[in-house]
């Protein structure tokens, strides 16, 4: 999450409910398709969001458990 396009994938992809193509998050950013795509593993590797194949494109979701984890833990560390 230490990067501010991370926030913003995250935003996007949890403000869709739903499954989320890595074209669509090509197309809200000004970004290279490496650097969305690293960006998204960074995410996927923290178990942020949940990637599927489909053919030939790719998908995201949030992963809701892992996520209102997340935001509790960091809820819990601003009340300290």
């Amino acid at each position: 999450m230490g990067d501010p396009y991370r926030i913003k994938m995250i935003e996007a992809i949890k403000k869709e409910q739903n499954w989320l193509q890595c074209s669509c998050l090509l197309d809200m950013f000004n970004l290279a398709q490496s650097t969305v795509s690293h960006h998204l593993k960074q995410l996927v590797d923290a178990d942020l969001i949940i990637m599927e194949k489909e053919g030939r494109a790719t998908k995201y979701v949030i992963n809701k458990e892992v996520f209102s984890d997340y935001v509790s833990y960091l809820k819990q560390l601003g009340a300290e």
